[in-house]
């Protein structure tokens, strides 16, 4: 197969109709069409059943659509590597995703660690919202990836298990559920006048719900103290805190296990001496 067949095939399955995949590629309607019925013959399989309104994938489909994604994705990482390298003369510097506002004082204390190492590299950190950061690490715009077990896919990446922490609730202090010694998930999540944030999708749309839209952490703990919202979020950001927010644990969520991951098939010295680093501390 080649990569533009791929990029056809995936226009057609997320948009659920050939014509509008059409548009989306710009290009005329019949080469579209006929290029997917040649994938499928190349396959020997229906990758779609065409309908009236559009078209929806086989069984078939579904792994084709799941396997080109992380393919393109794949392709489009060794694309932007080789370019920062080349770009670097030879000597990129290494790319570390994270959450906004999330395992601050870890990544403080990854970085002053491996910048004390003598073949260090320079390190270049990259802040985005919560669920980005697995996508970054798939597609080459970062090497090197703090994620979150179980909020973050790690499936495909070789992983290094760095904490494990409860769950607690942000809420504001003097709120009447705030002097609470525990609370459950589903009674954190229905508090009437503190509904939780909403954070975006990787195309920048917002789920839909009462709480308000956020970016990144230093917002949503602005809102709490404002009265605004409440956000459930690892043990360890007790030691950020400051004024006006309280603590409540939370007896039945899962733990979270952060964890520094980066792709089994990378051979940069870089991200090899900062998962050392990461792996001693």
């Amino acid at each position: 197969m080649e990569t533009r067949e791929l990029r056809y095939f995936v226009a057609v399955a997320e948009e659920a109709h050939i014509g509008r995949a059409a548009e989306r590629l710009g290009m005329a309607q019949p080469p579209l069409s006929r290029a997917i019925a040649q994938l499928e013959r190349r396959l020997g399989a229906d990758l779609f059943v065409r309908t009236p309104r559009g078209v929806t994938l086989t069984g078939a489909g579904e792994t084709l659509l799941r396997e080109g994604r992380a393919a393109l994705a794949a392709v489009e990482a060794a694309e932007r590597r080789t370019r920062r390298v080349a770009e670097a003369g030879g000597r990129a510097p290494v790319v570390l995703t994270a959450k906004a506002g999330a395992s601050s004082e870890l990544m403080a204390k990854l970085l002053d660690a491996y910048a004390a190492e003598p073949d260090a590299v320079e390190v270049e950190v990259l802040l985005s919202a919560p669920g980005h950061q697995a996508p970054m690490l798939r597609d080459g715009r970062a090497d090197v990836a703090i994620l979150h077990r179980p909020f973050d896919d790690l499936s495909g990446f070789d992983v290094d298990p760095l904490s494990v922490e409860d769950q607690v609730l942000i809420l504001p202090a003097g709120h009447p559920e705030s002097t609470r010694t525990s609370m459950t998930v589903a009674e954190a999540t229905s508090i009437p006048d503190l509904p939780l944030p909403r954070w975006p999708h990787l195309d920048g749309t917002y789920p839909d719900g009462p709480g308000p839209e956020l970016r990144d952490l230093t917002q949503v703990l602005q809102l709490v103290r404002l009265g605004r919202t409440a956000v459930v979020m690892p043990e360890s950001v007790r030691a950020n805190l400051r004024d006006g927010l309280a603590v409540v644990p939370l007896s039945d969520a899962p733990q979270v296990t952060t964890v520094i991951a980066w792709p089994p098939h990378s051979t940069s010295p870089g991200v090899a001496g900062l998962v050392r680093t990461a792996a001693r501390l």
